[in-house]
């Protein structure tokens, strides 16, 4: 699966922003037809997305497309307009039930077969934003293959919860948790929170690093400014990356040696810490930092 350590909004009615995400080279750049355009600029949204994927190169970037809500009236006319320009992947917001996933799957299936393009070429990433998306969350990750990953939105998930927003965010912890914990047991990838104030670099850099910790893949960002910072933080500093080496490479040969458990540094290293140690390999490969597997 590829890097989506920072998954960057641009309004699909902004040309300009376009073409400047488009040579930022952060992983994933999503153009918008959802929140981030009034009502009355969809149909400009839809043109000027369709134009960029079809004319702007965006270098190693995910291409990603977010259409309008399953059941909001827009979302079939959103897929028409954009889907010729086959991008990378179609994100769909305010995701509650599997079916919803499936419907999406089920439209893209029938585009890729009418075009002849490979099945499944076109991936799916959803948004959970509700009280109802969480406790659904089991149906939603299971629901098709073609899916990706989940994107938890806290701050409707704060709204729909009746929950004050805060900077410590405990308010939306369990959600955040959820989203991780049931994305995970799928091999799905779980991308975190909106950090909303672009100013504050530290704090978002912050806020990254504990989604990191927390297991999340990436981040939503906003802003230019916040590619870097949220980059470096879901990617493995070079002293992890070597110490994930020295312990897959140690753990291979006291497996040859029939020792499921040893010792580095004075610490026990068995089978978690060496798949933990796998998972920092992966992420750096990911993120191009290593070499990918042979």
């Amino acid at each position: 699966m590829r890097s989506r350590r920072a998954l960057l909004y641009v309004p699909g009615d902004d040309p300009n922003k376009i073409s400047k995400a488009a040579a930022l080279g952060v992983d994933s750049v999503c153009l918008d037809m959802e929140d981030g355009v009034a009502i009355n600029r969809k149909a400009e949204a839809r043109n000027q997305i369709f134009l960029a994927l079809t004319s702007l190169g965006f270098g190693s970037s995910e291409r990603l497309a977010r259409i309008n809500a399953v059941g909001s009236g827009l979302e079939r006319d959103d897929l028409l307009a954009v889907l010729p320009a086959r991008p990378d992947g179609i994100v769909i917001p305010k995701v509650e039930t599997g079916e919803q996933v499936r419907w999406a799957s089920q439209q893209l299936a029938a585009f890729e077969h009418e075009h002849r393009w490979p099945d499944g070429s076109i991936r799916l990433i959803v948004q959970t934003e509700t009280a109802r998306a969480i406790i659904n969350l089991p149906q939603i990750v299971s629901a098709d293959p073609r899916l990706d990953a989940v994107i938890f939105g806290a701050e409707d998930f704060a709204n729909d919860i009746g929950a004050i927003r805060t900077r410590e965010a405990w308010e939306v912890f369990y959600a955040r948790s959820a989203v991780v914990t049931y994305t995970a047991a799928h091999g799905l990838q779980a991308i975190d929170m909106v950090f909303v104030d672009y100013k504050d670099p530290g704090s978002l850099k912050q806020e990254a690093i504990q989604g990191a910790k927390m297991g999340f893949a990436g981040k939503q960002i906003i802003h230019p400014s916040q590619v870097a910072p949220v980059q470096e933080a879901f990617t493995p500093s070079d002293e992890a990356i070597a110490n994930a080496l020295r312990i897959v490479e140690l753990s291979a040969g006291f497996q040859e040696a029939g020792k499921g458990a040893f010792g580095v540094d004075g610490k026990m290293v068995d089978a978690p810490v060496v798949k933990a140690a796998e998972r920092v390999l992966a992420r750096a490969r990911a993120a191009g930092k290593i070499p990918p597997l042979q």
